[in-house]
């Protein structure tokens, strides 16, 4: 989400005149944060999960709210590499990134469709798991894996466009990931500006810039 954030703050920005600060980070380790105290106003998260334990544990000032649904992709910065499902059990690729499914719901979706396509358990020794989808990028970037599962928002980005070898893989292999959006109680004084931007992601301008960078919105 850290790419389509960007935008959208900048679009708040110029209607409202307030200004965005971005804190980018793991759902889990922010969410952490927050319990702890940190001077976050909104959590904007790829995992309901996180939004959910806020509002449940009373961090937050209303029930979290999905604003987009998240897109999985094959991606490869290998030019040779012509990213399919069938090409993971070929004896070239030894290693294929993916975020940890304990902790990342791309990655949960990604061993989902590994599993309905029935190809897991013969390849499940290649898996390199990143901390995050952030790691994750980075194996695939850096060309340690070969080939590895995505947010269709990291290849759509500015920084990352046209940049190897990416498909589109089928949304009825893997179970809706779901986003969502919370108002934290921290910090009372920014609660009307928080409150504006909670509405504005869910804005015409704001679904635009997220449709634009690969997200399903409603």
């Amino acid at each position: 989400m850290q790419f389509a954030i960007k935008e959208i703050s900048k679009a708040y920005t110029k209607q409202t005149g307030v200004d965005c600060e971005i804190i980018i980070g793991s759902s889990g380790k922010l969410t952490a944060q927050i319990k702890k105290g940190a001077p976050f106003d909104i959590l904007v998260s790829a995992d309901m999960k996180y939004p959910e334990e806020l509002f449940t544990s009373g961090f937050t000032t209303n029930k979290p709210k999905i604003y987009a649904y998240g897109k999985l992709v094959l991606w490869t910065m290998i030019d040779s590499i012509k990213p399919a499902l069938h090409l993971l059990k070929n004896l070239d690729v030894h290693h294929i990134a993916i975020a940890n499914p304990k902790t990342a719901p791309y990655g949960i979706a990604a061993v989902e469709i590994l599993k309905n396509k029935g190809i897991y358990s013969s390849i499940n020794h290649k898996l390199v798991f990143g901390e995050s989808i952030s790691q994750t990028n980075q194996f695939i970037v850096s060309k340690s894996a070969e080939i590895g599962f995505t947010s269709k928002s990291v290849v759509l980005s500015p920084k990352m466009k046209n940049k190897g070898n990416w498909i589109d893989l089928d949304k009825n292999d893997y179970s809706p990931i779901a986003q969502g959006i919370v108002v934290l109680k921290n910090r009372a004084m920014q609660k009307n500006d928080a409150e504006k931007f909670y509405n504005f992601i869910q804005s015409a301008t704001a679904k635009k810039i997220l449709v634009n960078f690969g997200y399903s919105v409603k």
